[in-house]
């Protein structure tokens, strides 16, 4: 992965420090031109790499890039799935079944997971996840996609009801299907090691705030720390400034610091932001682990 990432939070009100500044990045980016426009602000800025969410809306940025292939050569998306407020709007609104059906590919496939109920009485989940899989990745079709990320909100649920071996179908299925890694994102990076450890899927890709205060870090600081410094895998650190409460320098200082974290996510919203902390990532992050193409925003770090 680039050292790099560029992520989406900002585009879809997600805002860990404020919820007034959430809802006004909310309404800010209802037009998906805006998002764009920023999207190409990062992208003649050097960065590459946009870590997103599965939603609906990031369909048209993917029917975007496609479009101007030309402009966007080396524009990577890494996908984050599943968008789960889709699905639960979705089940709330229609139940199990019918959500389900109503998302899932109408090529026959449908057919066969629900035949009789057998699937669903089975609690048929790989299946049924597989689908799932195919469904959210139509929209990269034609994109470039080397990592597929598993949304924490799922990863530890599969965490938490011990359905370890479900980590290794999702690893194996997103390879063999759509030729790309599998990357885990959680708020508990240690136990989650453990897991992947047990199904045996080898320096896997792990997502996780990592912040000098320990900010919705599950296991604790000293556990991470531990984690980075002795386990074999690659650590994506997110929530870096802690929600705002570590100042830029120092947060960036501390992860540049844990020698073994391979890549920062980090949204920003303006040039201003973007611009202005790409020299202190370059040089702090950066610097000593070769060259990046990429930056980050005090405030819009995820």
């Amino acid at each position: 992965m680039e050292r790099i990432v560029f992520g989406d939070n900002q585009f879809f009100g997600v805002n860990h420090m404020s919820e007034e500044k959430a809802r006004a990045q909310a309404m800010r980016f209802q037009d998906t031109a805006e998002i764009i426009r920023v999207l190409d602000i990062a992208y003649d800025s050097g960065m590459t790499a946009f870590m997103c969410t599965t939603h609906d809306r990031i369909a048209e940025i993917c029917a975007h890039v496609r479009a101007n292939s030309e402009r966007y050569k080396e524009f990577t998306f890494y996908p984050c799935m599943p968008y789960a407020q889709k699905y639960a709007n979705a089940v709330t609104e229609n139940g199990v079944i019918s959500a389900l059906a109503g998302m899932l590919p109408r090529d026959g496939a449908i057919n066969a997971l629900f035949k009789g109920g057998m699937s669903i009485a089975k609690r048929d989940l790989a299946g049924i996840g597989e689908l799932l899989i195919d469904t959210e990745m139509r929209m990269f079709d034609g994109c470039r996609t080397p990592v597929v990320f598993l949304q924490n909100i799922v990863t530890d649920l599969l965490l938490g009801l011990k359905l370890h071996h479900l980590f290794r179908v999702f690893s194996d299925y997103v390879m063999r299907k759509h030729n790309a890694e599998a990357g885990f994102i959680t708020m508990n990076m240690p136990m989650l090691l453990d897991a992947l450890d047990e199904v045996e899927i080898d320096n896997p890709i792990v997502c996780s705030n990592i912040n000098k205060v320990g900010f919705r870090m599950c296991g604790g600081l000293a556990a991470y720390r531990h984690a980075i410094a002795n386990r074999r895998f690659r650590p994506v650190a997110m929530s870096v400034l802690a929600s705002g409460a570590v100042p830029p320098r120092e947060a960036i200082e501390f992860i540049a610091g844990l020698r073994n974290v391979e890549s920062v996510v980090f949204g920003a919203s303006t040039r201003a932001h973007i611009e202005q902390t790409k020299g202190l990532l370059d040089e702090v992050f950066v610097g000593n682990r070769g060259n990046s193409k990429s930056s980050v925003s005090r405030d819009q770090l995820m």
